[in-house]
């Protein structure tokens, strides 16, 4: 029998986090939560605290956490709150295994945390590595911690790279292509100028999978996909050009990995994010998720398809400052989060996304990612630059 992981969760109320917890309440005897992490929302935190009773509760938000420390004076949970309360029990000597699994900018710094304490990082949080790559990657290599992708493309590639490391070059292993799938999302076969006027709720109807919101318009936009191929670099150690996205509808196959020998591997599941969730939690070994299994015998067509040329720009975007490498991708991450916030408060459309994206890019000028502050001026940069053009529209 394995010894009792302690867990911290960052983020517990969004849907990586929720999925996290599902798979952690199937196994008892393998995890204890150390600390659940939230932004703001103090009840459905205070639901977490009575089910799961953790020994800590962030809130990264000062309200919220003067909020759930009145709703569980009941509780041994110890509340804690503000963004420094994150980075501390990220770090803690008592924690074994951290998910990083606050979306976007937010998650860089208790990441970044757990990764310099030398932690097994179960990483969703694509952003850590689309902003800073390379301090994210030497600091992973510097502090001997393990990480691991729970995004169920990343996660798949992992699956279908049999004794890959962390720094390995894949060439040792006799890769020449890794394959990203990407289901198209809900506009897959739309016009571009069919999209001018969809709503944020058609923007989050994804065909396949339940996620926020704000990941859901990164789909239905394929930025989620542009910043997975980022991701995918980084983690892999591999150029642009070596990723390439391929549609496949039916989120049935995850990710494929093709090698010199003319053979591909790949991982297929129900497109479910607690078989990542659970294939990290536990690895090397294998545990139950809960998630449905596939029936083999129903599986009549997986088809594939190239991505239509044109169709998604801010995935060309992505392969651009891939290629521009420095601060340009954190212009980029910096100034989609504030065109998508824009679009889900109906301040500007949808086909307006990439064009912000696209100016931000264009209005900054790049630099090297040197140390962590030149990070996060960068992204701050293009926060205000992003506001400023949102608000002239």
């Amino acid at each position: 029998m394995s010894e009792i992981k302690q867990l911290v969760i960052l983020g517990a109320t969004g849907s990586v986090g929720m999925s996290t917890l599902a798979v952690v309440a199937l196994h008892p005897e393998r995890f204890q939560l150390f600390a659940l992490t939230a932004n703001t929302q103090a009840d459905k935190a205070a639901d977490l605290c009575r089910q799961y009773q953790p020994q800590f509760f962030v809130m990264a938000d000062e309200v919220g956490g003067a909020r759930l420390t009145d709703l569980v004076t009941d509780l041994p949970t110890q509340v804690l709150t503000g963004k420094a309360a994150l980075e501390e029990v990220a770090r803690a000597s008592e924690v074994d295994m951290v998910m990083a699994a606050i979306v976007g900018a937010a998650g860089l710094a208790p990441t970044l945390s757990a990764v310099n304490a030398g932690k097994v990082v179960l990483l969703a949080n694509k952003e850590s590595l689309v902003m800073a790559g390379k301090l994210f990657m030497d600091a992973v290599s510097a502090h001997g911690g393990q990480l691991l992708p729970i995004d169920s493309e990343q996660n798949a590639m992992f699956q279908s790279l049999p004794g890959f490391k962390i720094g390995q070059p894949l060439q040792e292993l006799g890769v020449s292509r890794i394959w990203l799938t990407a289901s198209g999302g809900p506009f897959l076969n739309r016009t571009a100028e069919s999209l001018a006027q969809v709503t944020p709720d058609q923007a989050c109807a994804h065909p396949n999978w339940v996620m926020g919101r704000k990941i859901s318009v990164d789909s239905a936009t394929m930025m989620n996909k542009g910043l997975e191929v980022i991701e995918t670099a980084w983690f892999f150690g591999v150029p642009g050009e070596q990723v390439e996205v391929v549609i496949h509808p039916k989120s049935i196959v995850h990710s494929l990995v093709e090698y010199i020998d003319g053979s591909i591997l790949c991982q297929m599941g129900s497109a479910d994010m607690r078989i990542p969730i659970a294939h990290a939690l536990a690895w090397p070994e294998r545990i139950r998720s809960g998630a449905p299994g596939l029936d083999m015998r129903s599986l009549v067509d997986l088809q594939f398809q190239p991505v239509p040329e044109g169709a998604f720009p801010c995935l060309e975007l992505a392969y651009q400052v891939l290629e521009a490498g420095g601060l340009a991708p954190t212009h980029l991450n910096a100034a989609n989060e504030i065109a998508v916030a824009a679009f889900l408060d109906g301040r500007i459309g949808f086909l307006q996304i990439a064009e912000l994206v696209d100016r931000v890019l264009q209005g900054l000028p790049n630099g090297q990612a040197l140390d962590l502050d030149l990070v996060i001026s960068a992204d701050q940069a293009a926060r205000e630059l992003a506001t400023q053009l949102v608000a002239s529209i």
